[in-house]
């Protein structure tokens, strides 16, 4: 599984079926994307990338984009 599959894999762990369209997820958009589930998504992202990120970096994951550019700060690119 190369890391972009894992990314995606992250975020279908964290919010379920209503990942259709995954890049157009932004925080709150859905309603399994609230605080909760938040970091239940960051959980799934620090297991797979087996990182540990920073407190501003999980405030700032705003949006499946974001998240990707976050994510290079760890060495990981997709």
């Amino acid at each position: 599984m190369d890391n972009l599959e894992k990314y995606n894999a992250s975020f279908i762990e964290a919010f379920g079926e209503a990942c259709d369209n995954l890049t157009a997820l932004t925080y709150q958009a859905i309603p399994q994307w609230d605080s909760i589930g938040h970091m239940q998504l960051i959980a799934a992202l620090e297991a797979a990338f087996d990182i540990m990120m920073d407190t501003e970096d999980i405030l700032d994951l705003s949006s499946y984009e974001k998240g990707k550019e976050l994510l290079s700060k760890y060495g990981v690119e997709m």
